[in-house]
């Protein structure tokens, strides 16, 4: 019997960990890095990079709805990134880093305008309101094969052990009852 399968495409700041992150979470068929809200055609990293081309370094992550719900999926998503920081994370600056949910039909919309209107009523970032933007997918291109898996492969690059590490440890945390065994 087939698993059934969804998926949600989602940018956060860099994508390795949210990648990573989600590659560990329970339900969590596959997480990939990749490109998408932007106007070139199959843009490499260094494109990307230069924030000319539109595009968010994002997640496409393939889940399986009996497992793990789209909007579990928002939840781990908004905790593991500051959600009111405009085109940016951190050191990280520019459109390609901006916060977004590329919805892929009505129902993700509805779950991803109603995470943010109760993150920003509850003021769970105090004072400032999300600024996550709410679109639909039009592309995604998958990002180069030397991303994929990128902090479980170098976990000791500077930016790495700096930025991602840090994350990660704090979302196993918080998550641990969400977690592949």
């Amino acid at each position: 019997m087939a698993v059934k399968q969804q998926q949600a495409t989602l940018a956060g700041g860099c994508f390795w960990c949210i990648e990573s992150a989600f590659n560990q979470v329970q339900g969590v068929i596959d997480a990939e890095p990749g490109y998408a809200g932007g106007h070139t055609e199959s843009p490499s990293y260094e494109a990307v990079c230069t924030g000319e081309t539109g595009h968010a370094e994002v997640v496409r992550i393939n889940f399986n709805p009996d497992e793990i719900s789209f909007r579990q999926i928002l939840e781990i998503f908004f905790a593991l990134h500051d959600p009111t920081q405009l085109n940016r994370q951190g050191n990280d600056i520019g459109t390609q880093y901006r916060s977004a949910v590329f919805f892929h039909d009505d129902a993700q919309r509805q779950d991803a305008e109603a995470i943010i209107a109760e993150i920003n009523a509850e003021q769970i970032y105090g004072n400032n309101p999300v600024v996550t933007l709410v679109e639909p997918l039009s592309t995604y291109y998958a990002a180069e094969e030397y991303h994929r898996d990128y902090f479980a492969r170098n976990p000791q690059n500077q930016y790495c052990q700096a930025v991602v590490s840090p994350k990660l440890a704090k979302f196993r945390k918080t998550f641990a009852a969400k977690l592949k065994g």
